[in-house]
């Protein structure tokens, strides 16, 4: 025999022969019988979640390996990709220094790149910009700090193309409030809600580089795809590209944690005029998916004060700066002295005339 749940608490509801209704023995709930089933039937319909994906990407040609080099760094372990005339380099990511190691043959070829559109002169120029306004920043920082060194580097991102077809059932309640002479009242009404559709998503980006870390790659976000073309090894010169050491495979439960949830929140604002709404369960189907692999352009900065790195990102298209600063202590610490100072005079002078 069919068991039904109720859709108020999740109880197991009974058949109530006094009012012809499901009556839920936990929290009183009554629901006509059709309506019960129609709840039931659709819940048992809603298939399970599938967020597998295709890849298609293609491997370097031999035309390609001959003129790119892999460099490596035997201290951080990351590898980058440039030029063969480069005899050696310093490392992006922790600036020791790397020496050739090999080809690229027999590698995943990027599909596509969107070139440097801000040269050096813009990232040291946003640098200050950063610094600028920052009142908690050591004002020796601007003085002592120095730039270790401004790298162009393409970044590694695997490009995520999908439509997420989703089912999701919200449980919602509206709240009623009367009165009479003797007494006040609340009525709760409760309803289940349904909300179908399908989501295109393009170009869904996550880091392809474990060294970059995916909060400082994200801030840099959004980048302009309409400039992307297809990758040419010419679009290498001048400048390095760092090695994926994150699969696309690796990289799928970040996109899906993305999609899912930039999926939730679209359809969650669809549902408006109730006291509350929960999330009862969610399903999303992905549809016409593919992986692709693209170079987008960053500049790094790594900078030294006191002994400590720090690391600063630009977007090399857009000019969007992002990094962390260190904070004056002494500074925050006299704010908080001051801030207590003044308010011990108030609550002093409210007792002296109050």
């Amino acid at each position: 025999m069919q068991e039904y749940k109720c859709p108020c608490c999740g109880g197991a509801i009974n058949f109530d022969s006094s009012t012809q209704k499901m009556k839920c023995p936990y929290c009183d709930s009554e629901f006509e019988i059709d309506t019960i089933k129609a709840y039931t039937d659709e819940k048992q319909a809603q298939e399970p979640s599938d967020m597998n994906w295709n890849n298609d990407i293609s491997t370097w040609g031999d035309a390609d390996a001959a003129n790119l080099a892999v460099y490596s760094c035997n201290s951080c372990g990351g590898q980058i990709v440039t030029d063969p005339t480069t005899a050696s380099t310093t490392c992006p990511f922790c600036d020791n220094p790397v020496v050739m190691t090999g080809k690229v043959s027999g590698e995943l070829k990027p599909d596509f790149v969107i070139p440097f559109k801000l040269d050096k002169n813009r990232a040291k120029e946003g640098f200050k910009q950063h610094l600028s306004g920052k009142f908690f920043l050591p004002k020796v920082f601007k003085t002592e700090n120095h730039i270790d060194e401004i790298k162009g580097i393409y970044v590694p991102f695997w490009l995520f193309n999908a439509d997420a077809v989703a089912d999701i059932h919200y449980k919602a309640t509206k709240v009623h409030h009367h009165s009479d002479s003797k007494y006040n009242y609340t009525r709760t009404d409760h309803f289940l809600i349904t909300r179908k559709g399908t989501l295109d998503f393009e170009k869904v980006p996550v880091d392809g580089s474990q060294k970059m870390p995916d909060d400082l790659m994200e801030s840099i976000e959004p980048f302009d795809y309409r400039e992307m073309v297809p990758f040419q090894s010419a679009y290498l010169a001048g400048y390095a590209a760092d090695k994926y050491d994150v699969d696309d495979k690796t990289s799928i439960k970040r996109a899906n944690e993305r999609i899912t949830q930039s999926t939730i929140d679209a359809f969650r604002n669809t549902v408006t005029g109730y006291a509350t709404v929960t999330n009862e369960s969610t399903n999303i189907q992905l549809k016409n998916n593919t992986v692709k692999y693209a170079l987008l352009p960053v500049w790094i900065l790594n900078t030294t004060w006191r002994n400590q790195k720090f690391i600063f990102a630009m977007n090399g298209q857009t000019g969007k700066f992002v990094g962390n600063l260190p904070a004056d202590t002494g500074k925050a610490a006299g704010l908080f002295l001051g801030v207590s100072a003044i308010s011990t005079l108030i609550i002093y002078l409210i007792t002296m005339f109050f």
